[in-house]
């Protein structure tokens, strides 16, 4: 077989998941992470539908996974007094398996680990292509040639602007922000939703103790910057009713926040070369459930063409394309964040009221069912299942 070191850029989901198989099919896997090391904690992540049970049990995990999983809640539709108006079952924002992205992170990592080799707190800082492999320099490490790298390091990737060019030129902003903060809040059960034109709240729930969705302009800040993120959120949330004065008093005490924009990634190709994208960094972040699952087929079908392709990248990465692409549609034609932080009264109302309506919410299930099971996926060689 050709081709047969691989570097992946991201420890998160989609690269372990990715080392997951190519160490299975034999290929020398280094796995290089930005982070200091592991990231745990973090939101809840689900799995929807057969294709996404069927990649998990093919990679030996699905058990584990349902020992995992968090065991889902519905969501309560509050008004300003707190009084009930639609429930958000757990089914719909759960989905089959919901299990926290950190729980899921330890468990790839764990399973590659002993394998795989794990580079935390450096990152890349040039791509050069020769005739025969990718000639790569790193923050701290010493330059090293792959015969493959692959860009799993999310919407804000790092190998693709190194290898396809700015952000700008590839990224959408979608009009909305979210946030997840760690908080000590505790509004009892049920998790709780509240809504004004434009913004969002949800306290409780495996999504994080507060859990925020807004329409906004363009923002700048450093997604390191704690504290810059605290005074947007707040800047966002003033004068909003219910108990959300609470919640911005943990806001500001608490010592993680988590805000991005919700985007799309609009890219012709997947592949340049010997670089390939894989996960968010391919597909997007647009907060509709299905960023997780696109990670896990995709490391599937990727590394599995690989094996099919015997390294071949150029007949590999074609393929990989053909494939993923009409899946992962959902990444492009979706947003979420009108869905979950409608701009007008009006329009809360009717997202509420297809939570009240059976044949409504009957309706949107079946379309995210078929979303997530519209591919078929093939066998690979040496694929367990």
């Amino acid at each position: 077989m050709r081709n047969t070191t691989v570097l992946i850029s991201g420890a998160g989901i989609a690269g372990p998941a990715l080392a997951h198989w190519l160490i299975r099919y034999g290929f020398a896997v280094t796995v290089v992470e930005r982070a200091p090391s592991l990231r745990r904690g973090g939101q809840a992540v689900d799995f929807k539908g057969e294709t996404h049970r069927t990649v998990l049990g093919r990679m030996g995990i699905l058990d584990d996974v349902r020992r995992l999983q968090t065991g889902g809640d519905d969501i309560h539709i509050v008004d300003a007094h707190g009084r009930t108006l639609a429930v958000i079952p757990h089914e719909f924002s759960g989905g089959d398996i919901e299990i926290l992205r950190g729980d899921l992170a330890r468990l790839l990592y764990e399973r590659t680990a002993p394998t795989c080799e794990y580079v935390f707190g450096d990152s890349i800082t040039s791509l050069t292509e020769t005739g025969d492999g990718v000639h790569v320099t790193f923050e701290r490490s010493a330059p090293r040639t792959f015969d493959l790298v692959v860009g799993a390091d999310g919407i804000h990737s790092n190998v693709r602007r190194l290898a396809f060019g700015p952000e700008a030129e590839f990224v959408r902003f979608l009009g909305h922000y979210y946030a997840l903060v760690e908080t000590g809040l505790d509004f009892g059960d049920p998790p709780k939703m509240y809504n004004e034109p434009g913004r969002m709240v949800t306290v409780g729930g495996p999504k994080a103790p507060a859990f925020f969705v807004f329409a906004s302009g363009p923002l700048a800040y450093d997604r390191s910057d704690v504290e810059r993120q605290k005074r947007l959120l707040e800047r966002a949330y003033a004068g909003m009713g219910w108990r959300v004065p609470e919640v911005m008093a943990a806001v500001r005490e608490a010592r993680e926040v988590y805000l991005d924009s919700l985007s799309q990634v609009r890219i012709d190709r997947y592949s340049r070369g010997r670089v390939v994208l894989l996960g968010d960094a391919a597909y997007g972040n647009t907060l509709g459930g299905f960023g997780t699952g696109l990670a896990v087929v995709g490391a599937y079908v990727l590394a599995g063409e690989l094996a099919a392709a015997g390294g071949d990248h150029r007949v590999a990465f074609a393929e990989y394309e053909r494939l993923m692409r009409p899946y992962a549609k959902i990444a492009k034609n979706g947003n979420a964040g009108a869905f979950l932080a409608p701009g007008t009264p009006a329009k809360i109302r009717m997202r509420n009221r297809t939570f009240r309506y059976g044949f409504l919410f009957g309706l949107l299930m079946k379309l995210t069912d078929r979303f997530a099971t519209d591919i078929e996926l093939k066998t690979y060689p040496a694929t367990v299942g």
